[in-house]
């Protein structure tokens, strides 16, 4: 129950959360109203940012003439090829994505950014042992990636696997220890590997933080009642 009730929670955060980091991922620029029109002064930086500027604005179209010309004009950035590959996961192009992804990740081996896309394509394929692995890749290269994080949250429900997750919401939380979204994910998974009092420590410290969280306090409920139960089994 406590998976189950972390995973619903999780997939909306999920859903709000990746809007959120694919902003970030895009640099967003909504201040950068005065987009610069006359291409023959526009630099690659430039041009980039106007990329940026359209996507933020859903303007999938000019965005990606946008991107396109800063990929011609400095193809060894991957800049580019990460924002044409979010405009093609919006407009569900998965495939044309997927090869941006790609070229994003050969030319900078270390993007983190490039590596969330690619997991959130095989997410959406349910290919979850692929998204699972860049995932954890993404990961490696920036504990504070909380798409990727509760991205491997959801694909480690699909294939039954919490380990690896709960060592990297260990980390998480010892930047942002006050992330009471991702201390209930931790808490819940703590129930599913039977360690009880894990739970209910970090269930507290939730309660601590937001009294009235109904969450925590019907899960809290749920893992008094197994301590007790543990208990009279072992008496």
């Amino acid at each position: 129950m406590a998976a189950e009730i972390a995973a619903g929670r999780s997939q909306n955060e999920f859903l709000e959360v990746t809007l959120s980091i694919k902003r970030d991922m895009i640099i967003m620029h909504k201040n950068e109203k005065n987009v610069i029109e006359s291409e023959n002064t526009l630099t690659f930086d430039d041009i980039q940012k106007s990329g940026d500027y359209y996507t933020s604005e859903c303007d999938f179209n000019k965005a990606q003439k946008c991107y396109e010309k800063a990929a011609s004009l400095n193809p060894d950035d991957p800049s580019p090829y990460i924002g044409l590959g979010i405009i093609g996961f919006q407009k569900d192009l998965l495939d044309d994505a997927e090869i941006a992804f790609r070229v994003a990740c050969r030319l900078s081996p270390n993007s983190w950014r490039a590596y969330t896309g690619l997991a959130m394509i095989a997410q959406k394929k349910a290919e979850y042992e692929k998204a699972f692995e860049f995932f954890l890749k993404s990961l490696e290269l920036n504990t504070d990636n909380l798409t990727a994080l509760l991205g491997l949250f959801q694909t480690s429900c699909q294939m039954g696997s919490f380990s690896k997750v709960i060592h990297y919401l260990d980390l998480y939380l010892n930047t942002h220890p006050n992330d009471c979204s991702v201390m209930f994910t931790l808490a819940a998974l703590y129930v599913k590997e039977n360690r009880f009092e894990d739970s209910k420590n970090i269930l507290l410290n939730i309660l601590s933080l937001e009294p009235l969280n109904q969450d925590a306090i019907n899960l809290l409920e749920e893992v008094e009642r197994k301590i007790s139960k543990k208990q009279h089994v072992g008496v």
